[in-house]
């Protein structure tokens, strides 16, 4: 197996588990977990491919990827019903997702032939439109867009763009895309560490 289709199996895998984890004290039954862990593990890869055109869906093409995000969830669904998890699991499990997802996002983009800032857009699409799915189905603004965020896709789009660079100065090898994932994980947990954050918006003061 390709290592691209281990990665995105990965990313699979701790997407579900971050959903798992993120549905905890929502009153969701093994049902509804099951459904958050596919939209959360799927969704980001599944926009992706309908803005590449790529049929049929990745999670269709290959089922394995469906079965991996259900085991996942019920593998998490058990263990966090016998375990205290440490309460930093869901960032931790949810910034590797993001640092997989991403990076698988973007290098498929420029298989299919994308710009390079369109293959960067799409990491980040791939990365983050999986949590806010997540986010939504459990009544939670997402938390791409909580102004109280550190940096999440905006760690993203730094590995995405790193990612795309050196594919254009160098020939593809496998250390591109750790490179890239790892600096997205440094840049979340980082961030996480030290609270880094974007400027908000925030209008002047008008007289009436």
């Amino acid at each position: 197996m390709p290592l691209a289709a281990w990665i995105e199996y990965l990313a699979v895998a701790a997407c579900a588990a971050s959903a798992v984890l993120a549905a905890e004290g929502k009153g969701i039954d093994l049902f509804g977990v099951l459904v958050l862990a596919l939209v959360t593990a799927v969704g980001g890869g599944t926009l992706r491919d309908l803005c590449l055109g790529a049929r049929p869906l990745f999670w269709i093409e290959q089922p394995l990827y469906v079965w991996t995000a259900l085991a996942t969830a019920v593998t998490t669904f058990v263990l966090v019903r016998f375990a205290r998890l440490p309460a930093k699991s869901l960032a931790l499990i949810d910034a590797i997702g993001l640092a997989l997802f991403g990076i698988a996002g973007t290098e498929k983009a420029l298989a299919f032939g994308a710009p390079g800032i369109v293959a960067v857009l799409l990491g980040v699409v791939t990365g983050v439109a999986g949590g806010i799915l997540r986010d939504v189905l459990r009544n939670e603004v997402p938390l791409v867009f909580r102004q109280d965020m550190e940096l999440y896709a905006t760690a993203v789009f730094a590995g995405a763009v790193a990612f795309v660079a050196i594919r254009f100065f160098q020939p593809p090898a496998k250390w591109h895309r750790w490179l890239a994932m790892a600096l997205i994980l440094a840049l979340r947990l980082s961030a996480m560490r030290w609270k880094w954050r974007l400027p908000s918006l925030r209008l002047l003061d008008r007289e009436p």
